[in-house]
């Protein structure tokens, strides 16, 4: 073989490998390795208008909140020949996004024929901002039928989404499917327009604004900010529902920044991004009424609100007082802090750390009596002694009033004696140390 012939088949050889590498290369890349992804495209099918481009980064959760009932009114027609467009806000950004959407309460199958994803161009608009609308498939169709009970996730499609941004996410379902499946504290204004106007960026056909958000429950990104997930479980304190509408005052919000503020001024703390999973009215161990459940137990909903989420690190609980007010004989605290032990090893199984809250004071409120008192300190008591938790935030001390441990401070308390103001809010992200997010599950010996 002459020397000129060996380097031509070298040549050939190194860019063969080339090939190969820059093959498996975008097969890893567009894998996050998630149990629950879409279905694959059928053979021959042509490639979705917007899938996403092979990328790099992290497969992490921008936004979520958790199917709590099935809306009043809805038990016929849900959403029929209207289009919703939820409004959401993203604690991190990426270059590319996909949703879940949720049947849960459905009692038949919802068949979404058209979805899309926009940025919003302002924030809490119903208009898209320039350029930024894209439309959404599943397994590439543009159709998807969502059993009853069920949920699907969409295909990645390509969009850059920026942190503390807006999102749309837009559905529309032409027929009849029954009780839709809503989130009813969401502290966010979203739209509902009359037809299918999924696709529009104007905004001017959706004249109806509406407290909930109806179907969507995730929107995951892929990014090169975050290294993982923190999800937050909890209850009307978690939902924030008395923080003020449209301007993401919940005390996950302020976290998320709080967080994010101190990454960027160079301190060692890991890079995640925090969701939302707190129900209003959540208790650890029973659920609301209904065939599944209205408002199902912290207990129930771990696995799906939590656990599976993208890519989570680390969890944080803060439950276990509507255990106290909404019981009509007095709560037994081993049972309530044996439901969150419970939680905690599920988390462990999974190699996930769990940090976990002291309950806040709540004199005043129309639900306090001495002895539900005594049961809130005794489940303090157990929390600050590390029975429970991997680490613990104590709300609880952050939070009451130092002449009346009883009460919350004044400044604190949005007027109802339970539920914190915007400043209690912040002061609840705060006093989290931002250290405890380090690390993983200790090891069960």
């Amino acid at each position: 073989m002459t020397r000129r012939h060996g380097y031509a088949l070298l040549s050939a050889i190194i860019a063969l490998i080339v090939a190969l590498s820059g093959a498996i290369y975008v097969g890893v890349a567009a894998d996050d390795g998630s149990a629950t992804s879409p279905g694959r495209r059928a053979a021959g099918a042509p490639a979705p208008r917007n899938a996403a481009p092979a990328s790099t980064g992290t497969w992490v959760g921008a936004w979520s909140a958790s199917p709590a009932g099935a809306e009043p009114g809805t038990e016929t027609q849900g959403m029929a020949g209207r289009s919703v467009r939820n409004v959401v806000h993203a604690s991190v950004g990426g270059t590319s996004a996909r949703i879940t959407l949720s049947n849960l309460y459905g009692q038949s199958p919802l068949t979404i024929t058209h979805a899309s994803i926009a940025l919003a161009a302002a924030d809490g608009s119903a208009a898209a901002a320039v350029g930024t609308m894209r439309r959404l498939t599943f397994g590439g169709n543009t159709s998807v039928v969502v059993p009853a009970g069920g949920q699907v996730m969409s295909d990645a499609v390509g969009i850059t989404v920026a942190h503390d941004s807006d999102v749309l996410v837009t559905t529309y379902a032409p027929t009849p499917s029954g009780p839709v499946t809503y989130h009813p504290h969401a502290r966010q204004i979203s739209y509902v327009a009359d037809g299918d106007l999924t696709e529009d960026t104007t905004g001017t056909g959706y004249a109806e604004e509406t407290p909930y958000w109806r179907y969507l429950t995730a929107l995951d990104v892929l990014s090169n900010e975050s290294d993982g997930t923190v999800v937050v479980l909890g209850d009307s304190l978690t939902d924030g529902i008395t923080s003020t509408e449209g301007a993401n005052h919940r005390w996950t919000d302020v976290l998320s920044q709080r967080l994010r503020t101190a990454v960027e001024a160079g301190r060692d703390l890991p890079r995640y991004s925090v969701v939302n999973q707190g129900i209003s009215g959540n208790q650890v161990l029973a659920s609301g009424l209904g065939r599944p459940a209205d408002n199902q137990s912290g207990l129930g909903r771990f696995g799906r609100d939590v656990l599976s989420r993208t890519n989570v690190k680390v969890v944080v609980v803060d439950l276990g007082i509507n255990d106290i007010l909404r019981n009509p004989r007095l709560a037994d605290p081993e049972k309530v802090l044996g439901g969150l032990r419970t939680l905690v090893r599920q988390a462990h199984a999974r190699g996930i750390k769990v940090v976990g809250a002291t309950l806040m004071p709540f004199q005043g409120h129309r639900g306090y009596s001495d002895a539900r008192e005594g049961v809130r300190q005794q489940i303090n008591a157990a929390i600050r002694d590390g029975k429970v938790y991997d680490a613990v935030v104590d709300f609880d001390e952050a939070l009451r009033d130092p002449y009346n441990p009883r009460r919350l401070r004044s400044d604190y308390d949005s007027g109802d004696h339970l539920h914190p103001s915007d400043k209690g809010y912040a002061r609840m992200a705060e006093v989290f140390d931002l250290e405890d997010l380090k690390g993983a599950a200790p090891a069960e010996l």
